[in-house]
């Protein structure tokens, strides 16, 4: 090897979904493997739209690690593997696999990345919650609030709650109303507000009723701020800030390098290269 050069690449990881240019997550995962002195670990982007995970996985040699995984291959990521976690089957979706001996394992972190972004944000116990949309990652919200306490919980959804959501809500044994996006979200009748829609997707309306209490948090980071951040500061004035899904994406992110690497997460360096990289982007 020659000096100064980088060196092999031993070992791969990387982050699948679609779209996946805007992803974050390089960042994050190559400031760990700086951190932790894994200088032959690589981690890179790749485009696999809707249907096509299982024969991506298959193409994988031997040298790969691990895969985070985004929208719209979540559920799919399930389904290929031997061995899950508790959090990813009650989600019935899977964020993350990683190569074992016997096969893919999954785990859904993205449970674990909201709850330590709520607690980052001073949310310590929760009883009443808003959650607007209804998919997987509602699901993982819904993990997430359970374990800080959370008692009721209205869900706000285009038509009506999906089966698996249905499920899960009945499996918790929360006190669960269902409300529809069109209606318009109130920031007054809860604690916390989590929104799980896709970015870019518009937000519902949001209802200027009573003074707003909520803790509330986008898990969409790009564009930024997002349709629900700029609905929410208009509605409020500015006096309730959205705290952005970068905080989710660093706590789930830390989590997947440690499955992936058997090493503890190197928070700090992680959330540091993260806010670099924010600061040399553009809002929008």
């Amino acid at each position: 090897m020659v000096r100064g050069q980088p060196g092999p690449v031993l070992t791969r990881a990387g982050v699948v979904g679609s779209p996946v240019a805007h992803s974050l997550s390089p960042v994050l995962h190559r400031a760990a493997y700086a951190a932790l002195g894994l200088e032959g670990w690589s981690y890179d982007r790749a485009e696999v739209p809707a249907g096509e995970l299982a024969a991506h996985v298959a193409a994988l040699g031997p040298d790969w690690a691990g895969l985070s995984v985004t929208m719209p291959g979540k559920e799919e990521a399930l389904s290929l593997a031997v061995e899950a976690s508790a959090p990813a089957v009650a989600v019935g979706a899977a964020n993350t696999l990683v190569r074992r001996r016997a096969g893919w394992y999954a785990d859904n972190t993205d449970v674990d990345g909201l709850r330590a972004a709520l607690v980052e944000s001073g949310v310590v116990e929760v009883h009443h919650a808003v959650v607007v949309g209804g998919g997987a990652t509602a699901r993982s919200a819904l993990l997430a609030l359970r374990d800080l306490g959370v008692r009721s919980v209205r869900i706000l959804v285009r038509d009506r709650l999906r089966p698996p959501t249905a499920r899960l809500v009945e499996s918790l044994g929360l006190d669960v109303r269902v409300g529809r996006l069109a209606d318009g979200l109130r920031l007054d009748d809860a604690e916390v507000v989590l929104s799980t829609l896709p970015g870019g997707t518009p937000a519902p309306p949001v209802l200027r009723a009573g003074a707003p209490r909520a803790t509330v948090m986008d898990v969409s980071y790009a564009p930024w701020p997002s349709p629900l951040a700029d609905a929410v500061d208009q509605a409020t004035q500015g006096r309730v800030p959205v705290v952005r899904g970068t905080r989710m994406l660093l706590h789930q992110a830390a989590r997947q390098v440690e499955l992936m690497t058997g090493r503890d997460a190197p928070t700090s360096a992680m959330d540091e290269a993260l806010g670099r990289a924010l600061a040399g982007r553009t809002p929008r």
